[in-house]
């Protein structure tokens, strides 16, 4: 029931960081009207949207059998009542699925072209992870501060993934596009998601540890963390490549997109990491 639980935060989380993000850089990265990427886009964020609210159902499903101590098959109305009304993460959950809902709908009405009202469904989403999982550990204003600096650290990461799925649809199809003037866009909001991610994750590290670094460092909670950090300073690296080679992007292009698929998927690959630590119990220092 935990490998399914960690799928699922996996899947569950970059299906939403993706969808906020796509949706935050796309007037950033191009300002003209793009009828065929918007379509594309479209269709993406139609699949991931459906696909975000089947796996959110899921995971309810799984932790409302983990908390009766029961099996799948044997999950009922009443055991998902319980859970929705009586349980912190049921609360929080019920809004979530609901904004999910909503979010689906607003995507077949047509108003699916208006970029503000599926931002702003798409930011809410988002914010109501942030108390699933350690952002609940803590009562009161500190609690509620921790809950605020994960939102922060979920938005910096929804705009680097979200970021890097909108390039790679636009070198897809690059014809028309200004790919040096739309990398430099990408590279000059791409220095404050950095900053963002190293403070609020260290805030996130020394809160729940009480160090900026738990030990023993090559076990559990420590381990995974660090395999996070050296997929993030991949990231960073294959960044820099780019950024450092941007007015040959054009007669790149292959290298180019190889080389953001990658980075991408090594995001993915961080996310996981983040899916299996929010399973683990932090290590607290002393």
């Amino acid at each position: 029931m935990i490998d399914g639980m960690v799928l699922l935060r996996f899947v569950h989380f970059s299906l939403v960081l993706t969808l906020f993000g796509a949706w935050l850089f796309r007037p950033l990265l191009i300002k003209d009207n793009t009828p065929l990427l918007d379509r594309r886009l479209l269709r993406l964020a139609r699949w991931l949207t459906s696909l975000a609210l089947l796996s959110g159902v899921a995971w309810l499903w799984l932790i409302s059998a983990s908390m009766a101590g029961s099996t799948l098959l044997e999950v009922d109305t009443p055991t998902l009542q319980l859970v929705l009304d009586k349980t912190f993460f049921g609360q929080v959950w019920r809004c979530h699925l609901l904004l999910n809902a909503l979010l689906l709908a607003l995507l077949w009405t047509p108003w699916h072209s208006r970029h503000w009202p599926r931002l702003s469904l798409g930011a809410l989403l988002l914010a109501t992870l942030a108390p699933v999982g350690h952002g609940a550990m803590l009562d009161g204003l500190s609690g509620q501060l921790l809950i605020l600096n994960q939102i922060v650290h979920l938005s910096c990461v929804a705009a680097w993934l979200g970021g890097l799925l909108m390039l790679v649809l636009i070198l897809r199809q690059p014809e028309g596009h200004d790919l040096s003037t739309i990398l430099r866009r990408f590279s000059g909001v791409g220095y404050g998601l950095v900053a963002g991610l190293v403070i609020t994750g260290l805030i996130n590290v020394r809160v729940l540890t009480g160090a900026f670094w738990p030990t023993p460092l090559l076990s559990g909670f420590a381990l995974i963390l660090m395999i996070k950090v050296l997929l993030v300073l991949a990231m960073l690296g294959l960044a820099l490549f780019n950024r450092l080679r941007i007015d040959q992007c054009q007669q790149r292009l292959g290298v180019l997109r190889a080389s953001v698929q990658l980075e991408w998927l090594l995001g993915l690959g961080a996310v996981a990491a983040v899916a299996l630590l929010g399973t683990l119990p932090p290590m607290i220092a002393g």
